[in-house]
């Protein structure tokens, strides 16, 4: 079809909810993408944090194949064995106790608010969550109306009464917020959306401990940072906590449409039958996958190589902080980093596509993501920061003039 004719035809049919850039890709393969025109792009994208066994990893396809000609969908009025399979995977590895798929991760946004919401009507009528400013959870009523960032609200207004802000990583100002009505709070371990910001392990603890207290539900957003890419299998694992929900995505599925939130302790039975379901959720097409995905993690090692390069490229940022005026700090973890600016990144991300063949991300005007699959190497770091390097240089250069 070719490039502008195909982007052309996009810009007919589809509704006008993104403002694409001008680039149609074809396939990828490791952690290279390819576009119709074959030019090759190092991806450190991943379809925000979603490709984190790169493209066409061994093994992987060809599970997705096999079950495809056995069968892609069943009710979930009926069992499937690969559903269960990825269950009982996803609970070892995670520590929680029951699980339930969803298609994406603001569905198990919604199943863990309504968690949450039940809980509370059933423990004295609570009906109260803590949300965190800053925040992101996704973009339908009910995520959105736990979604601390108002530019994403502002136009869908009235949005679920009850919820209420707390500052991320200010325990005080989540104790202000507690009442009587107070049923859940609910946060990403790691903020991306709104900066790449960790929370302290001074903040879970506390947060931990206010929810032990007041009988509340404990919702912990893994959907980004799970699945490895902080160099624990969850973030939430490096502390010394448990959540009642948690939910996952993205990598969990390396690109077919899978999430997840999984329950413990009280939160365990809080949902019956007709309750909650899900038409696509839990079909054997993609939980055969997200049960070969989580094999992979633990057979190839997948995690140590975050450890290892996670470590690298923030050292290498580091470095580049060091030489660029225009960069402010380097935080975050494993795989999961951001560079903020004291400059919008806008012009640095057309820049790095169109003239360096690398895809970047942002998180907030300001911010630079690193997000790339999990399965990067040091060389590809050092590829990277060469790019990024040229580009900062055409920054600073036009900055000049």
């Amino acid at each position: 079809m070719g490039m502008k004719k195909s982007i052309d035809l996009a810009e007919n049919l589809l509704l006008k909810t993104y403002n694409r850039y001008p680039v149609v890709f074809d396939h990828g393969d490791g952690i290279n993408l390819y576009d119709t025109d074959g030019n090759e792009y190092l991806d450190f994208f991943s379809g925000i944090a979603v490709q984190g066994l790169g493209y066409n990893y061994k093994g992987l396809n060809e599970v997705l194949k096999k079950q495809a000609d056995k069968l892609w969908h069943i009710s979930n009025y009926f069992y499937n064995e690969p559903v269960s399979e990825a269950g009982q995977k996803l609970l070892e590895l995670s520590g929680m106790e029951k699980v339930f798929f969803t298609n994406s991760g603001t569905e198990a946004i919604e199943g863990a608010i309504k968690i949450a919401k039940k809980y509370g009507k059933s423990t004295g009528g609570r009906n109260e969550i803590i949300a965190m400013e800053g925040s992101f959870h996704g973009r339908s009523i009910g995520a959105l109306s736990v979604t601390g960032n108002e530019h994403y609200r502002e136009a869908f207004n009235p949005l679920l009464p009850g919820i209420k802000f707390a500052k991320y990583n200010d325990i005080q100002s989540v104790k202000n917020l507690v009442t009587d009505k107070t049923c859940a709070i609910i946060f990403e371990t790691v903020q991306g959306e709104g900066g790449v910001y960790p929370a302290t392990k001074e903040f879970l603890n506390g947060i931990k401990e206010i929810a032990d207290k007041n009988n509340l539900i404990l919702i912990l957003d893994e959907i980004q940072c799970g699945m490895g890419r902080t160099g624990k299998f969850f973030a939430w694992q490096e502390y010394d906590i448990k959540p009642d929900v948690m939910t996952v995505a993205k990598a969990l599925g390396n690109g077919v449409p899978i999430g997840a939130f999984l329950t413990a302790g009280k939160a365990n039975d809080v949902l019956k039958p007709g309750d909650h379901g899900s038409t696509y959720g839990g079909n054997p097409l993609v939980c055969a996958v997200a049960s070969k995905i989580l094999d992979i993690f633990k057979e190839d090692d997948i995690i140590e190589n975050v450890k290892t390069v996670g470590a690298y490229l923030k050292d290498r940022l580091k470095e580049l902080a060091v030489s660029c005026p225009y960069i402010k700090e380097v935080r975050g973890r494993g795989l999961l980093l951001g560079v903020e600016f004291y400059i919008p990144v806008a012009d640095i991300i057309k820049a790095s596509l169109t003239d360096e063949k690398m895809v970047l991300i942002n998180a907030g005007s300001n911010v630079l993501r690193f997000v790339p699959p999990l399965i990067i190497s040091k060389k590809d770091v050092d590829d990277a920061i060469c790019r990024l390097k040229r580009v900062l240089k055409k920054v600073e250069e036009k900055g000049e003039k």
